[in-house]
């Protein structure tokens, strides 16, 4: 570790590294996994103070567990969006009827979630919500889009912020609700394609999609505030284990730019060395910020550093590899899906780095207004 490593650190960093390597390589379905960690105590590691965590863990511990994951190989995740942006919400901003009811299911592994933040014409900016909760007795009754919905198509759960004061406008009268996605003819998901050739997205449509009272986090109205103190969470322990798979694609992409001859371009070797300088840079930042609080500019700072430097490394392994990389690993067919190969896939999907969980124009907008104090932008 690079801070604050303690013997029992390291052991806790032996037993993770231990139990991935019996377990990783047989994860098939990707519920099945979620549950496996559940069961032995790998989610909800940073919640001792809540009651409903796993297991006690320190930050550097949590820390450790992030990076072993990543080496490992393991799956992705399916439930990093309920365990590290809902639950530390609910947490913070619960009650404890709603901690009682969600989280236990976020630590076993037993319930999915999904983000209902952006919205066509909106994007990154959320206070142009559209999307209104209109309340009925003992619920609200949600209509509108949400768009850019990752593993919508396999959540449970989905956290919503909608407008609830049908008067209101920009950041006032918006409410955070929790809503159950099984509801046939009130929600209607959507796959997205990408230039991949994959969905990892999805558009959310709600008609009429019910919510109980109860599960609007923080109360009626105060949904900005809400949706704010999660959005700090989006950028932590995680940040760090991201950075060990960039490590991982930089290696692969110097491995080629050997075999293919590209490293004898001094201007190719001057991409290289800059990519793995700026890798370094960004995990002594991710170090520096790890665990603090208070600071409005450092998770837009972190965002424009990884999506920045991971769009210019999809650009830098279609360099090295030259004309072959314009050509697919198989014979294409109109019958059947294009195939690509691993930097194809990074090239075409990090072109979306620099767009979705916060455009670098909203972020850029954050640091001059929240840390440098210039004028606001003005708003419609």
């Amino acid at each position: 570790m690079d801070f604050g490593c303690t013997a029992g650190d390291e052991a806790f960093r032996v037993e993770a590294r231990a139990w991935l390597s019996r377990h990783a390589g047989h994860a098939g379905d990707r519920r099945a996994w979620e549950r496996a960690l559940g069961a032995a105590g790998w989610i909800g590691l940073g919640w001792a103070e809540s009651g409903y965590g796993n297991r006690t863990a320190t930050l550097t511990q949590q820390v450790a567990w992030a990076e072993e994951y990543a080496r490992s190989a393991a799956p992705p995740r399916s439930g990093h969006i309920g365990e590290n942006l809902l639950a530390p919400t609910l947490i913070a901003h619960g009650t404890d009827e709603q901690k009682a009811r969600f989280l236990p299911p976020i630590a076993a592994g037993a319930e999915l979630w999904c983000q209902g933040y952006s919205e066509p014409g909106a994007g990154s900016d959320l206070a142009g919500v559209r999307t209104s909760a209109v309340r009925a007795g003992a619920e609200y009754r949600i209509t509108g889009q949400k768009i850019w919905t990752s593993l919508a198509h396999e959540a449970d759960w989905c956290f919503v912020l909608a407008r609830t004061d049908p008067g209101s406008r920009r950041h006032r009268g918006l409410s955070f609700l929790l809503v159950p996605m099984d509801q046939p003819g009130r929600i209607e998901v959507r796959p997205i394609r990408q230039m991949t050739g994959t969905s990892d997205f999805n558009e959310v449509f709600f008609d009429g999609a019910r919510a109980r009272v109860e599960h609007v986090v923080g109360g009626e109205g105060d949904g900005w505030r809400v949706a704010m103190s999660l959005l700090g969470f989006e950028r932590g322990v995680s940040t760090l284990a991201q950075q060990i798979g960039f490590a991982e694609e930089l290696g692969q992409v110097v491995r080629a730019a050997l075999d293919t001859g590209a490293a004898d371009d001094p201007v190719v070797r001057d991409r290289l060395v800059r990519q793995w300088a700026e890798l370094r840079v960004m995990r002594f930042n991710a170090l520096r910020t790890l665990g603090g609080s208070g600071d409005p500019g450092a998770p837009s700072v972190a965002k424009l550093l990884w999506a920045g430097w991971h769009q210019r490394l999809g650009e830098l392994a279609m360099a090295v590899r030259g004309a072959a990389a314009s050509a697919g690993p198989a014979d294409w067919s109109p019958s059947a899906p294009y195939e690509l190969d691993a930097f194809q896939h990074l090239f075409l999907f990090s072109r979306a780095d620099t767009v979705y969980g916060g455009s670098d124009q909203v972020q850029r907008t954050i640091i001059a207004e929240r840390v440098l104090g210039l004028p606001r932008e003005p708003k419609g």
